[in-house]
């Protein structure tokens, strides 16, 4: 990558404070956050299938969902199962959706440098069965696959229980 020419001299400019990844990374700044938003990508919508199929404590989970919350990234549906008191499902504002390329793109990086040999998951098309990844290119416009068109393939013969 180059810069514009008056962009080049890097000691008269600083992005500080603007800078979106700085500030994404100020939103899903911990393990538990992001693994909120995974979860949420992959359908999971109540606390305790958040702790338990992250792994984390209740109160890092409580954290994350009211952190993710303030930002705009989910909201909150109320739900009561019969006999049970009133509780709150967790589930992804458009902003939250959005992030769906953002985790791609990091599975990606991780499956290519951090895995050894198979990957747990891929992502395909559901109606081609063609694998998804996410890639740079010059249309912020074109034609991208729905997420509901969107189906995750387990790698290894079975999934681990």
């Amino acid at each position: 990558m180059e810069f514009e020419p008056r962009l080049r001299d890097r000691s008269r400019w600083s992005i500080g404070s603007a800078c979106s990844v700085a500030r994404l990374l100020d939103v899903l700044s911990t393990k538990t956050a992001f693994l909120v938003v995974r979860e949420c990508l992959f359908g999971t919508t109540r606390f305790e299938d958040f702790t338990t199929r992250i792994g984390a404590s209740a109160p890092a989970v409580s954290r994350a969902l009211k952190q993710l919350e303030a930002a705009e990234i989910i909201y909150r549906v109320p739900y009561r199962e019969s006999g049970q008191r009133a509780r709150d499902e967790y589930r992804l504002t458009p902003a939250g959706e959005d992030l769906l390329p953002v985790y791609l793109a990091l599975m990606q990086w991780g499956d290519k440098y951090l895995q050894d040999g198979t990957p747990p998951l891929h992502f395909v098309d559901a109606s081609t069965g063609r694998r998804l990844g996410v890639r740079v290119t010059d249309e912020l416009d074109g034609p991208g696959t729905d997420p509901d068109d969107i189906e995750i393939c387990w790698n290894a013969p079975e999934p681990a229980h």
